[in-house]
């Protein structure tokens, strides 16, 4: 199955968020192109929607989620020289700023690195490819059953 999501507010980015939980991708597949105010991502996204707790084999699909309406980027704990350099997505969350739809979408990675994006409104697409592949490994988070 794949995936095709589109985000409008905040409920949509949560569900965006809950499916790009645990998505892998290096430093080299984050592009930002300030003349479209749009930040992509090529990411190897683990399929959720697809897992029970009994299944022994899992799948990742490759996944390309842009950020549309992003006026600026900012990154913490990431070295843009470092392409090959692997990061884990934990969560999409969204902070808004005043009465209008501006603010900000924070993306927390793992090794308390974050990608920070400061946009008109929220406006994020999230399509997987035709690549899927099976996998042994499930994610696992300390602390969680």
């Amino acid at each position: 199955m794949t995936l095709k999501l589109l985000a409008l507010d905040e409920e949509d980015l949560s569900v965006v968020s809950a499916h790009m939980q645990d998505a892998v991708f290096k430093t080299a597949d984050v592009s930002y192109l300030q003349k479209q105010k749009q930040l992509t991502i090529a990411a190897n996204r683990f399929a959720w929607e697809e897992t029970s707790r009994s299944e022994q084999n899992f799948e990742r699909h490759r996944t390309v989620i842009a950020f549309k309406q992003v006026k600026s980027v900012r990154s913490i704990g990431i070295d843009r020289r470092a392409g090959d350099k692997v990061h884990s997505l934990l969560a999409v969350v969204y902070e808004k700023d005043g009465d209008g739809p501006e603010g900000s979408i924070e993306l927390l990675l793992s090794g308390d690195a974050s990608i920070l994006l400061n946009v008109d409104c929220i406006e994020v697409q999230l399509a997987d490819t035709e690549i899927a592949w099976e996998t042994g490994r499930r994610p696992r988070h300390p602390g969680v059953g």
